[in-house]
Order: C-alpha cells, then sequence, then structure tokens
C-alpha cells in the first residue's frame, strides 16, 4: 500500500495592489524628518584657534556672571551668552546656569577635547546702571566691530566702574521710600516722618551688619525688629493718650518698614526661571525669598512676643487698607517706584520710565479691584501691564526691562498683608487666621510673578522677534520635543 504526500501549494505572490497600500500607510503614519529640538550640540569646532576660543569663552562667562549677580533671569542670561559666543564665531556652545555659578562649555569638534569653564557668583545685588551698561557692550558686539581684547577691556571697566550715586543718596531713597509707603497704607505726616527715619535707620544697621558678616536671615530680622520695637515703645510712651496714638498710627510704621525690607526680595525673578524651565535657579530663588521673608517672620514675631512677656501695651493693630484718597494712592505707588529704582542704582531715564510705569500699573490696580476683582487677580492684572510695558520702552528708551519690572510692582507688593498675619498669629486672631493670612499674602506674590510673566511673554514678540538664541534659552519651558 503506497501513501503519496500532499505537494506543497505554491505561494501566491502578494497582489501588487495590496503592497501599495501598506506602503502608502507607512509614509503616511511613519514621520521623515528630524526632532524639531536637536538632542545634544553638534560640532562646528573645526578651524577655530583655540586661544581665540578662550577669550571668547571667558569674556562670555564673565558677562553672564555680572548679569546674574545684578538680578537677571536664567534665561536672559543664557541667551546673552549665546548671543555673545555666536558674535565672536563660536558654535556649539553649552551654557548651565545655577543661582550661585555659570558654566560655558565649547566643543572644538575633530575629536579635541572640550573647553569648559565654571565661574561662581558671588555677590547678588540689584544696579541697574552696571546691568544697563552690560546690554550695550553687548549689543555693540553683537552689531560688529568689537574686538574681544577690546570688549574685555571694556566689560572690566563697567565692572570695576564706581556706582551713580553715593552711598547716602540709597539711604535717603530708602527713607522716601519708607515714608511714601506710609503715605500709601493711610499715614499721616508724623507717621511718614518717622517711618523714613526708621527705614534709614534699619539701613544703615544693616548695612553694618552685612561688614560684620552677619548671614543675611539674621540680618532681616533685624531690621524687621527695628520698626516693630519703634513702634512698641511709641506705644509704651503715649499710651494714654489716644489722641497722639491716631496721629502716629504705631501699626503703620511696622507695615511701612516690612513692605521696604520685602521689596528687594525676587519674587519676580524667581517666577520667571520657574516658568522658563531653570528649576534649579529658580528654586534656590524661592529659598532665598522664603528665607528672608523667615527673618522678617522672626523679627515682628520675637520684639511683640517680648513685648507681650513684659506686660507693654499692645494697641498695635493691624492696619487692612489703603488710604481711601485715590490720588494720594497713585502719587505714592510712583514715588515708591521711583525711589525704590534710585535705591537701585537706576539712570535717570530707567528711573523716569519706572515711576511712569508703577502709575498705569496702579491705575489697572484701582480699576479691577473697582470691578470686584480679588487682591492676587488685581495685582496679577496690575503686574502683566508692567511686564508687557517694560518689554515695549525697553528697547526703544535703551533701559533694562528688569528694573522697570522689578520697581514697576514694589507698590503692589503685600506688607500689609504679611504684618496683619503675623500680627493675628502673636497677638488676637490665633493660629489659624494668622496663617491663612499669610497664605493670602503669598497668593497675592505668586499673583504679582506670574503677571509680570505673562506680559513680558505677550509683549516680547510683539517688539521684535526671538532671535535664535532667546527661543533655544526659553525651549526649556515646553518640556516636550516630540514636535
Amino acid at each position: 500500500m503506497s501513501s503519496t504526500l500532499p505537494s506543497p501549494r505554491p505561494q501566491r505572490p502578494q497582489p501588487v495592489r495590496t503592497r501599495a497600500l501598506r506602503e502608502r500607510a507607512a509614509k503616511a503614519v511613519r514621520s521623515t524628518t528630524p526632532p524639531v529640538w536637536a538632542f545634544g550640540v553638534a560640532g562646528g569646532g573645526e578651524g577655530v584657534d583655540r586661544a581665540h576660543a578662550r577669550a571668547v569663552v571667558d569674556l562670555a562667562l564673565r558677562v553672564g556672571e555680572l548679569l546674574l549677580s545684578t538680578g537677571a533671569s536664567a534665561s536672559d542670561v543664557v541667551a546673552t551668552v549665546l548671543r555673545l559666543t555666536h558674535a565672536y564665531d563660536l558654535q556649539a556652545v553649552h551654557v548651565d546656569i545655577t543661582y550661585t555659578s555659570v558654566a560655558v562649555s565649547w566643543h572644538g569638534g575633530g575629536g579635541a577635547d572640550p573647553m569648559t569653564v565654571l565661574r561662581t557668583v558671588k555677590v547678588r545685588s540689584a544696579d541697574f546702571t552696571r546691568l544697563e551698561n552690560i546690554q550695550r557692550l553687548v549689543r555693540e558686539v553683537v552689531d560688529g566691530g568689537v574686538p574681544v581684547r577690546q570688549a574685555r577691556e571694556r566689560l572690566d571697566a563697567v565692572a570695576s566702574a564706581p556706582h551713580p550715586y553715593r552711598r547716602w543718596v540709597v539711604t535717603v531713597s530708602l527713607a522716601l521710600l519708607g515714608a511714601a509707603v506710609a503715605a500709601l497704607i493711610g499715614g499721616s505726616f508724623p507717621v511718614m516722618a518717622l517711618s523714613a527715619a526708621t527705614t534709614a535707620l534699619v539701613d544703615r544697621v544693616q548695612r553694618r551688619l552685612a561688614h560684620l558678616g552677619l548671614p543675611a536671615l539674621f540680618s532681616q530680622a533685624v531690621g524687621a525688629g527695628i520698626p516693630t520695637l519703634v513702634a512698641v515703645l511709641l506705644v509704651g510712651l503715649i499710651a494714654d493718650r489716644v489722641g497722639l496714638l491716631a496721629v502716629f498710627t504705631p501699626s503703620l510704621v511696622v507695615g511701612s518698614g516690612i513692605v521696604v525690607l520685602l521689596a528687594g526680595l525676587s519674587v519676580v525673578g524667581a517666577a520667571q526661571d520657574a516658568i522658563d524651565g531653570y528649576y534649579v535657579t529658580a528654586g534656590a530663588r524661592v529659598f532665598e525669598v522664603l528665607m528672608l521673608t523667615l527673618g522678617i517672620v522672626l523679627g515682628v514675631v520675637a520684639v511683640l512676643a517680648l513685648a507681650q512677656q513684659l506686660g507693654a501695651p499692645m494697641r498695635i493693630s493691624a492696619p487692612s487698607a489703603l488710604t481711601a484718597n485715590t490720588g494720594v494712592q497713585l502719587t505714592a505707588a510712583m514715588a515708591v517706584a521711583g525711589v525704590f529704582a534710585v535705591s537701585s542704582y537706576a539712570g535717570g531715564r530707567a528711573v523716569v520710565v519706572s515711576t511712569v510705569t508703577a502709575g498705569l500699573g496702579w491705575v489697572v490696580y484701582l480699576v479691577a479691584t473697582g470691578l470686584g476683582a480679588g487682591a492676587p487677580l488685581a495685582g496679577g492684572a496690575a503686574a502683566a501691564v508692567i511686564g508687557g510695558l517694560s518689554q515695549l520702552v525697553a528697547g526703544r528708551l535703551r533701559v533694562p526691562s528688569l528694573a522697570v519690572t522689578t520697581t514697576g510692582i514694589v507698590p503692589l507688593l503685600p506688607g500689609l498683608t504679611v504684618y496683619r498675619g503675623l500680627f493675628e498669629l502673636v497677638h488676637g486672631g490665633g493660629v489659624n487666621a494668622g496663617m491663612a493670612t499669610l497664605l493670602q499674602a503669598a497668593g497675592i506674590g505668586m499673583g504679582l510673578a506670574a503677571g509680570v510673566s505673562l506680559g513680558t511673554f505677550v509683549a516680547r514678540p510683539m517688539v521684535t522677534e526671538l532671535d535664535r538664541w532667546q527661543r533655544r534659552a526659553l525651549r526649556r519651558s515646553t518640556g516636550d520635543a516630540r514636535e
């Protein structure tokens, strides 16, 4: 019996139509273009003399250090460094920013070792005139015609140049700042005079403590304790004279002192770095703000608690409203911005622009509150206008936008709310009420920071198209490279 195996069935050739459909489907689905954002930096440094590259990297690094020390945002520092290195024909440059250091790395290509240099930022203080001069130098370098050696010499001259004002002018401007804040929150002329004297004393004491090397936390605590102690002593001296208490209003002295101390904190810079995606720098700025605010808390709470333990009269009620006179509000807000700009070494043009911008922002704040908006929303709307105007006028008038935004929001800072929360913690409101008020103050601060960032983001493309260095510095804010 024989069996035969079935012959294998011949495979039918794939129809041409099916293959064509598969190819068309693959073409429709599969991407054929590289990522919009390249991962890493390609080479391109062949043919560049390493001595020239070293000089350019050193120049760019020092520019970045000075910008960061004067309060510029991380994205602005990165964009400026990249713009500067490109102007001197250096490609493939990495820039890394933290709150205390700037690192620049150049990849020369051709298998050569990269050149990486880091500088630490040892001093951080607002100096808007120096910032303006640095930005002017960078613009001239980008426009061409400034050799590296000459640019380095000019940068050294900018870094070593004296301040535009003597130190006593800064003290006087801070005293006027205290007086203007007192007027803004409803203080009389005696209160304004006392606030001015107290603020001047705080400035001189803090300056002396800084020379002695006292950490900023304790210096801030001493600064907050001085106006609180003045108010407590004032209450003790005129406790039985109701008429004098109504004239001097010791609580306004404390409130104006706290606003002056809050004015120097880098709230806007912290929010800007967070929005731009520079989270390490933003985290450091936020932590610094929290620590310095904690110093204010410690100073006020310590003095109030000590006075309470000693049985001193505690008629220091926490003020809850601004002056009812709209004209006084507007004038005081503009004065606050103007004198704070002087205390930050801003030039004459920047002082005028900051004063006008702050006035326009305050008008927006009044309109928003008149329409029923809360303090965080109204402050955010005013800060958005200030941030947008700073971008619109900075390029045309050659003033640093950072100076305009930083000084413009000072009248909007929640100094009264902070003091009211601290007072409730120590005397009269309880822990829950005090923490709720402090959280409200934090919400106002976040609204101001978000408003400035939003206004800057909207207005910047209206002034000029972002160059590729600005776009590269701002890529971190999206956090997604899938487009």
